[in-house]
């Protein structure tokens, strides 16, 4: 029998200790340790991480999409004024500032109060866990979801509904949805999904797939769209960079260079300008230390 009550005592205590470790409170997050943070997951934890050393970029190093910085400096000017603001969603070709624009907005508008919260894809069924973590803190705050889209019925789809729609569980003034996507209606869109639209006279409704497929990104009140820069646009980024590097002139020899460096890649973009000046000045001063040192 005391073999017994022993063997009991020793399960007890060891599934009280079990128990400890499962119910083990999420650390404190450290608002002032960071600007820019990101929701981190390990087994069944969850918490907000501060990301110490962010991509800083500023509001006028992007060049070529005037209109887009204009459109989403106003949006979140207002959000951070205490204005009503809606959500964003930035869509369009890839390496055209779309992520840039929203780091960029991080680093103008940080001083009156604004953080920026990164949420994957896959984490996005833990965005009402989000808001309730942040929506009686005094910062105004960007979920960031870089990369968006769904195929059907991905749950975190549903998750995101909600959060736009600003159900009473969710709802929360201090927090907007910036995402960016390639996708205009964050779903792959296929011929077969209009086989079912039907024609009322003059008039055409969509099938209900189409419209189920449109239903999300509808939900975003600003849409944003980017595209690839023409030769000039490109070219007068790559100069913006040469700037940012210290390198004097975009002379004929750089201007074919970088024409060739496009070309070889299949895409003019803010990203391609940026990758070409910095292999172009990193062979340039790597040439003068060279000679240098000889």
């Amino acid at each position: 029998m005391n073999n017994w009550n022993n063997l009991y005592h020793r399960a007890e205590t060891l599934l009280s200790r079990m128990e400890g470790l499962l119910t083990l409170a999420q650390p404190d997050v450290n608002w002032e340790a960071a600007l820019a943070f990101r929701w981190r997951k390990h087994g069944d934890k969850a918490f907000i991480e501060p990301i110490t050393q962010p991509h800083h970029i500023t509001f006028d190093a992007l060049r070529g999409i005037e209109r887009q910085k204009n459109l989403v400096d106003q949006n979140t000017r207002q959000f951070v004024r205490g204005h009503p603001a809606n959500n964003v969603l930035l869509t369009g070709a890839r390496g055209t500032g779309k992520s840039s624009l929203v780091k960029a907005m991080l680093n103008k508008y940080a001083p009156m109060g604004l953080r920026l919260i990164e949420v994957e894809k896959h984490h996005l069924t833990d965005l009402h866990d989000i808001v309730a973590q942040i929506c009686h803190r005094p910062e105004r705050f960007i979920l960031y979801c870089d990369d968006l889209s769904f195929e059907s019925d991905e749950p975190g789809y549903k998750a995101l509904k909600v959060v736009l729609d600003g159900s009473i569980a969710t709802a929360s003034e201090n927090v907007l949805v910036y995402a960016t996507s390639n996708r205009r209606h964050l779903m792959p869109e296929f011929m077969r999904d209009n086989l079912d639209t039907r024609h009322d006279g003059a008039e055409i409704h969509p099938s209900e797939t189409v419209e189920e497929k449109s239903s999300l990104s509808e939900r975003f009140g600003i849409w944003v769209s980017f595209h690839s820069f023409d030769q000039d646009q490109y070219l007068n980024i790559v100069e913006q960079w040469f700037v940012h590097f210290g390198i004097p002139e975009l002379d004929l020899r750089a201007r074919t260079a970088a024409l060739q460096w496009a070309l070889g890649r299949g895409s003019r973009s803010g990203r391609v300008a940026w990758q070409f000046a910095r292999d172009w000045a990193g062979k340039q001063k790597s040439s003068v230390s060279e000679r240098q040192d000889s």
